[in-house]
């Protein structure tokens, strides 16, 4: 498949070397939306034998950042939080589930919802920002 034959999030997603290299893999998208897997491993595990909370984060982060990149513009992160409902462990495989709540101008606000199985991980809501370019070296 050639560059230009990719929907904006999937060429984001290919060019996500951080993410590709722990395994996270794009399910499904559509515009505003993304599902995205990841198995927590050995290396994701913090010194209480847990998912370390910043992998859980980075991993909500890049489903917010598939959906809300489906439209086109290069958007960024404008700000992030994460509630920990649960713990995730080595071996779990997490899916994140992310939706637009809405866009305005150039900023949007998307919901994560980050889950083993039925069990929910985590809650992360971010807020984006659309570049005025499309590439992020161009002038802001």
């Amino acid at each position: 498949m050639q560059t230009t034959d990719l929907t904006p999030t999937e060429a984001m997603f290919a060019a996500d070397e951080a993410s590709r290299n722990l395994g996270i893999e794009l399910l499904e998208h559509g515009e505003g939306t993304a599902v995205l897997r990841m198995t927590v491993t050995a290396a994701m595990v913090n010194g209480q034998k847990i998912a370390h909370g910043g992998y859980v984060f980075l991993f909500a982060d890049t489903a917010f950042a598939c959906a809300c990149n489906s439209h086109g513009p290069v958007t960024v992160a404008a700000g992030a939080d994460i509630t920990f409902a649960a713990l995730a462990h080595e071996g779990d495989v997490l899916v994140a589930n992310a939706e637009e709540r809405t866009r305005f101008g150039r900023s949007g606000i998307y919901d994560v919802s980050i889950l083993r199985g039925d069990d929910v991980i985590a809650e992360f809501r971010g807020r984006s920002r659309s570049m005025r370019g499309t590439n992020t070296k161009e002038p802001r």
